[in-house]
């Protein structure tokens, strides 16, 4: 890396001295000029040799989530027409009718209590 500033460093030196110098004690605009616009000139030369260059990199993937493997919830219902299962619907359902085994549905219908 020592390399490209020293590069810049040559640049502006020599940017500086292809001005000429005044022969006036007190002016010194041309000088001045020279060593900004060598300055400049270097700085630019110099960032633009020393930059890092990236040509793409290693590229990460998300990880997949895990898989969870849970059991199925079992849900105990009784088996139908026993005294269990006329309680359990009871229960459940407001509009169970035990003569049929069904209860009012939203929908207007009458279903068997499953």
């Amino acid at each position: 890396m020592l390399l490209p500033r020293f590069v810049a460093l040559a640049a502006a030196l020599a940017t500086a001295s292809t001005f000429p110098i005044p022969a006036q004690a007190g002016d010194h605009g041309d000088a001045v000029f020279a060593g900004v616009a060598g300055f400049a000139i270097g700085t630019l030369f110099g960032n633009a040799t020393a930059r890092p260059r990236y040509y793409g990199g290693p590229v990460y993937y998300a990880a997949p989530p895990p898989v969870i493997y849970q059991p199925v919830p079992v849900y105990y219902a009784p088996a139908p027409w026993t005294p269990e299962w006329y309680a359990y619907c009871a229960r459940k359902y407001d509009s169970f009718h035990a003569p049929s085994g069904t209860f009012l549905g939203y929908d207007g219908f009458r279903h068997t209590c499953i």
